[in-house]
């Protein structure tokens, strides 16, 4: 086996995790009609019809922007735009129905090719399409009548799920349709939002031009909560990108409890996003009441009040408040209501780009959740950010917990050598430790 087939095996050995973790569930596709253009977009076709063969529930909705506005053009129809928005008068619908029409049958027919020697051969897709979205219209906002631009009143939650059940991949155009027999030209983020708010949906992807979310510094953002977007949020942004950045925040306020943005342009970042650790765009979690904090001095006395139970019966080994305050910096806590209910810390070994997690701790009524996949995931990450490439923890009693977060029992000899002169042989702890 040469170098290359090795590398797909442990690549695909690595991505088996991820891959049991989705399948099931329920995840929501959006991309403008600017993907829908690219040259990369038959790459995301077969990614689509990957993800559906791996057992994942999709609903994908397209937009149709870029298409309305040739299809407005080439018919010399003037173009009415007032706040950002598009007025739709009976001339441009139509115009709109033939866009969204004709790039929905085009999205139709590219799940359906199943070719020899294709990476969709024997797929056997089934798409869903339907009047699952119901809109109402804008109105007269501010004296302006938006005539035919509409909003989403409700999604046929239960419509989509018998289909998705099926194992039917749902299509949803930028289009509603009112209980009067109306159809109405909509926003491709409002129909992606509430789908994703209506199904109670385990993810909202979104496809975008760039990498995933932009700081202010022109950098990606890799990971971050729903409450960074709102930072993210400026009135000088385009108009596109002021709608992705609010439905991302609406989802996540509303229940969805991952959000991602890619990049249309790369042929490997969808899958690379979800079924890789570091992925490939931005991961938006959804905020918890409960927040995950570097400890500050004030954090002292509710971290000694927190692991003392465990010092005594010999679980930790025992800290003063005078080394706590020295160390405070080492550690990350999780506070609900200003009580700390866990903690965990992190002591780097620089030259040995490696870090030991320690003083692993979760309130006894508290240990129910995830929390314990969050401290580590924080760990984690604040060790990617010191440059480290590996984590490691000496525990006597909590061996088979670290295994399941990806930790590697190990023999001494792997610890860095500093760590290893301070080994005590009468605890006789158990070394784990996860590659980053």
């Amino acid at each position: 086996m040469n170098n290359s087939d090795q590398n797909y095996v442990k690549w695909f050995r690595n991505a088996a995790p991820y891959i049991n973790a989705h399948r099931g569930k329920t995840v929501v596709l959006m991309f403008g009609g600017e993907a829908v253009l690219h040259p990369n977009f038959a790459n995301i076709i077969h990614d689509i019809s990957l993800l559906r063969s791996l057992g994942v529930k999709l609903v994908i909705v397209h937009g149709a922007r870029p298409q309305i506005e040739d299809r407005i053009a080439g018919r010399g129809i003037e173009r009415h735009i007032e706040n950002n928005i598009r007025i739709t008068d009976a001339e441009t619908l139509v115009a709109v129905k033939d866009a969204t029409g004709s790039l929905r049958l085009h999205i139709e027919a590219l799940l359906t090719t199943g070719l020899v020697n294709s990476p969709m051969h024997g797929s056997q897709i089934r798409v869903s399409t339907g009047n699952f979205v119901i809109a109402k219209p804008m109105g007269v906002r501010d004296g302006i009548d938006y005539k035919y631009t509409g909003s989403v009143r409700r999604v046929d939650a239960a419509g989509i799920n018998m289909q998705l059940d099926y194992g039917s991949i749902v299509l949803l155009s930028p289009i509603g349709y009112s209980p009067t027999g109306e159809v109405f030209n909509l926003a491709l983020e409002d129909v992606a939002t509430q789908t994703a708010i209506a199904l109670k949906a385990d993810k909202l992807i979104a496809l975008t031009e760039d990498d995933g979310l932009i700081d202010e510094d022109g950098q990606l953002i890799r990971s971050c909560s729903v409450r960074t977007v709102k930072t993210l949020l400026d009135e000088k942004d385009c108009h596109v990108r002021q709608l992705l950045l609010r439905s991302i925040i609406q989802s996540g306020e509303n229940g969805v409890e991952r959000c991602h943005c890619v990049s249309y342009q790369s042929d490997t970042a969808l899958l690379q996003e979800l079924f890789t650790r570091d992925g490939a765009g931005t991961l938006i979690a959804k905020d918890h009441k409960e927040q995950v904090a570097v400890a500050t001095i004030d954090d002292v006395a509710g971290i000694l009040e927190l692991i003392q139970p465990l010092e005594e019966e010999g679980v930790l080994v025992k800290r003063s408040r005078e080394l706590l305050e020295v160390e405070i910096d080492r550690f990350t806590v999780i506070k609900k209501e200003d009580v700390i209910i866990a903690c965990a810390a992190l002591y780097p070994y620089p030259e040995a780009h490696s870090g030991e997690v320690a003083c692993v701790v979760i309130h006894p009524d508290y240990r129910n959740g995830n929390r314990g996949e969050r401290l580590i995931a924080a760990i984690e990450a604040k060790a990617k950010q010191l440059g480290l490439t590996n984590v490691f923890v000496l525990t006597t009693v909590s061996g088979h917990w670290f295994i399941e977060q990806g930790f590697v029992e190990q023999s001494i000899d792997k610890l860095p050598e500093s760590k290893k002169q301070m080994y005590n042989f009468q605890r006789k702890s158990k070394i784990f430790i996860k590659q980053l």
